[in-house]
């Protein structure tokens, strides 16, 4: 499992899951087009952008670039990489047709392509980075212990919390989770929690 400090974009889920077999970091769904009506979900593309630095990897196809474009568009180019998959033609095994232009998007590509298409945009290798000092992540069993999960009146801490972190308000825990261990350690969600 390679871990990379940039959070990466996709287009949907298939294409996580493929990549999430691959990689050890934070990745989301731009839920193809709708992304581009989907301000807070934007917003946390920009934060982790911010944070962490994103790249994006959309389907070598038509609608990919579009969505690539919008993207590039809407978060500050700096902080920024692009991963471009090759025009591999085929079809995605749960696929009874190719798609309209006959390419493979990402979830097709095998991860030896996936690995060198990410190595090329520039991701930071975490095992080939010294001295990186690593943070105590937050895992469930925190979320249970802060009362963010589990117990009663859980739900309305975490909205609460979202809402005090400027987060989408409609991330589920586990989105919430992987989001929080992108952003926070478990100190300083323990801080932020304390009055």
């Amino acid at each position: 499992m390679l871990r990379i400090r940039e959070a990466i974009v996709v287009e949907g889920r298939y294409d996580k899951n493929t990549l999430a077999q691959l990689v050890d970091t934070v990745i989301l769904e731009t839920s193809g087009f709708r992304i581009f009506q989907d301000r807070e979900r934007l917003a946390l593309f920009r934060r982790l952008a911010e944070e962490r630095g994103l790249i994006i990897l959309t389907d070598p196809d038509g609608a990919g670039f579009v969505i690539r474009s919008f993207l590039k568009g809407s978060i500050p180019p700096e902080r920024v990489k692009h991963a471009y998959v090759p025009d591999i033609l085929g079809k995605e095994r749960r696929k009874r047709t190719p798609g309209k232009e006959g390419k493979l998007g990402v979830e097709g590509m095998r991860p030896q392509v996936l690995e060198q298409a990410l190595r090329r945009a520039g991701a930071t290798f975490l095992e080939e980075v010294p001295d990186q000092s690593p943070r105590r992540p937050i895992t469930k069993a925190h979320l249970f212990a802060l009362g963010l999960s589990g117990v009663p009146g859980a739900e309305e801490r975490r909205k609460a919390l979202l809402r005090q972190l400027a987060l989408p308000e409609h991330l589920s825990p586990n989105a919430m989770l992987e989001v929080l261990n992108a952003l926070y350690s478990y100190e300083e969600l323990a801080a932020l929690l304390t009055p």
